[in-house]
């Protein structure tokens, strides 16, 4: 009888099919949606710039984001600026030890994406 060691154990790689728990969801989106962020913040900063220097500069930015598919990116960039808001709030919250048991944590959670959802609902109804 041959003995089965630790490392043969049937590996699931499929990440659509791991049913993640609310927690780990908003986490993971917490910490995508700061790298969303900081990726996009040279981008971000360069059109400040460029608005500021003159007025044909404000022109031209002003008329970027007339067009809809700039909008479609800032509903985007909305969203992890919303998310990333949210979760960031909820995860200082529990490191003061507030909201810590395992079903405030999943109502937090909960509260966490309908308030992305209807900042973001909100942010797109506003620009367009």
């Amino acid at each position: 009888m041959q003995k089965q060691s630790p490392n043969n154990r049937p590996k699931n790689l499929n990440l659509f099919t791991i049913k993640l728990p609310i927690n780990a969801l908003v986490s993971i989106l917490h910490r995508a949606s700061g790298v969303a962020l900081f990726l996009l913040l040279p981008f971000m900063l360069s059109l400040l710039q460029q608005s500021l220097i003159s007025a044909t500069g404000y022109q031209a930015v002003s008329q970027m984001f007339n067009h809809a598919f700039v909008k479609l990116l800032l509903i985007a960039c909305s969203w992890a600026f919303f998310h990333h808001f949210y979760a960031g709030i909820r995860h200082l919250l529990q490191d003061v030890h507030w909201m810590t048991t395992l079903q405030k944590s999943r109502f937090t959670g909960r509260v966490v994406l309908i308030l992305v959802g209807l900042s973001v609902v909100l942010f797109a109804w506003s620009i367009f």
